[in-house]
């Protein structure tokens, strides 16, 4: 496989730093540019001309191990597998801490390229403030190791503390070789990211006599009127967003017909919930990738290699996972950091080459997320936001779902008649048509506890955000 021009220059720059006696490199480049590829070369040529014994790499997850593991095979053409005769292993982080004295004298012993793939797990510039596993590069590889290579999308961690080997200066992260977004992009190394936010602009809480209308989700959640976790949960929400994504799908796959799209949960049963909306609203099969599953590799690895349509994840398929085929996604986790934002956005910015190739992304409009799209469009200045709003009908619905159609702004969407303390309707813009709106024998139901009722009409408002376009 021909190296991509930044990937050659990353190797090049690496090995001139290790010849010159610098033993630690940390490469940032975005998510989905080949990072894998670029370290495992980089491995082989090492190996190759000498200055190293063996190879041990570390990664978030034993699918992104395993994918570690057959690339540096492929590029070496030795086993990384840690059995006798191998040049060897990929591990994951938590595998560290079970790891016998023999295994670390390795580094003491042999000259050994420590690589570590998304090093912002590793936290600590020192023992005082260095998580678990930190500590065990601190105390068994920092200082042991001939080289060691460490890669990142994302040069920060949410809790603010330190990466283990990273040196800092007054912006911050110094970075040995950055490759960004904006150059992805335009070397055809990524897709253009296109990303939807999922609003509403007609929102009606009733509490018995009073009526309290929001403009937007964002208002909403602000009131604390409900949580955002409870927008996740519902049925309408959710079979809203899947099926602009799957619409969206479609017409990728008629000119990339195994193209896929990526659901990233919020827990196993909402991956379930999920599962079911797609399947008896929207007609849709899906695999569910998820702890609870007994193969959830195998299941990742049949959809990396299949044609399916979607897959869903809760913590399955969020960073260095290598599925090229992903071209769509619906982010409908309670994860509200950026590292994790950037890193599912990740999954379907990997691109073959083809210059403007798109990749799609849809979420609900919660402030947090639509303020990490905004910045995205710092990194890419050529990102411009385009909306478009929906003016929504007024509808009243009584206690059996029926709806009236009412020229008032202010009229409360719902009727409400039960013990509930209070409800939440949202006038919302899906097609007429739409499999998920509302019907007169189906209540439009969000979510039910002894406090409240919410209930979400017919029309919703997207915002989207297009990248370079």
């Amino acid at each position: 496989m021909k190296l991509r021009a930044w990937q050659a220059s990353c190797i090049r720059k690496a090995i001139r730093q290790f010849n010159a006696g610098k033993r630690h490199f940390l490469c940032l480049a975005t998510p989905g540019a080949g990072k894998t590829h670029m370290a495992s070369t980089l491995a082989a040529r090492l190996l190759s001309s000498g200055q190293i014994d063996f190879v041990i790499c570390f990664a978030p997850s034993v699918i992104v191990a395993k994918d570690f593991q057959a690339t540096l095979e492929q590029r070496t053409g030795k086993k990384f597998d840690g059995l006798i005769g191998a040049r060897g292993a990929t591990l994951t982080y938590q595998a560290m801490l079970t790891q016998p004295d023999k295994f670390w004298a390795l580094f003491r012993e042999h000259r050994v390229l420590s690589i570590f793939d998304e090093i912002h797990h590793c936290a600590g510039q020192g023992l005082g403030n260095a998580n678990a596993w930190g500590e065990r590069i601190i105390t068994q590889i920092q200082e042991q190791a001939a080289f060691t290579l460490a890669l990142t999308g994302t040069p920060w961690r949410s809790d603010q503390r330190p990466i283990v080997l990273a040196s800092y200066g007054s912006s911050g992260v110094t970075c040995d070789f950055t490759y960004g977004i904006e150059r992805a992009i335009t070397e055809g190394v990524c897709r253009i990211p296109q990303l939807t936010l999922i609003d509403n602009d007609h929102i009606t809480v009733q509490r018995k006599e009073n009526a309290e209308a929001f403009g937007s989700v964002g208002d909403l959640l602000s009131s604390k009127a409900c949580s955002y976790e409870d927008i996740l949960r519902s049925d309408e929400i959710i079979c809203y967003s899947l099926s602009q994504a799957t619409a969206c799908l479609n017409r990728v796959r008629l000119k990339h017909p195994e193209a896929g799209g990526l659901i990233v949960a919020a827990s196993v049963e909402h991956a379930h919930q999920i599962a079911r909306i797609l399947q008896t609203k929207l007609s849709e099969a899906a695999s569910i990738a998820t702890y609870r599953e007994r193969d959830p590799t195998g299941i990742i690895e049949k959809f990396k290699h299949g044609s399916e349509k979607w897959i869903i994840s809760v913590g399955m398929i969020s960073e260095g996972t290598n599925v090229p085929r992903l071209r769509v996604c619906c982010h409908l986790t309670r994860i509200k950091t950026e590292l994790h934002f950037r890193q599912v956005l990740g999954r379907i910015l990997r691109a073959d080459g083809t210059r403007g190739d798109k990749a799609y992304f849809y979420m609900p409009a919660e402030p947090t997320l639509a303020e990490y799209a905004n910045r995205l469009a710092t990194d890419v200045p050529d990102i411009r936001i385009l909306a478009t709003d929906i003016e929504p009908e007024s509808l009243r619905i009584d206690k059996n779902g029926n709806t009236t159609k009412t020229d008032s702004d202010t009229a409360p969407l719902f009727t409400n008649e039960s013990d509930h303390e209070y409800c939440i309707t949202m006038d919302a813009g899906a097609d007429k048509d739409s499999p998920c709106n509302p019907t007169k024998s189906e209540a439009s139901l969000l979510s039910t506890t002894y406090e409240y009722q919410l209930v979400w009409s017919e029309r919703f408002r997207k915002r989207t955000l297009s990248a370079l376009g």
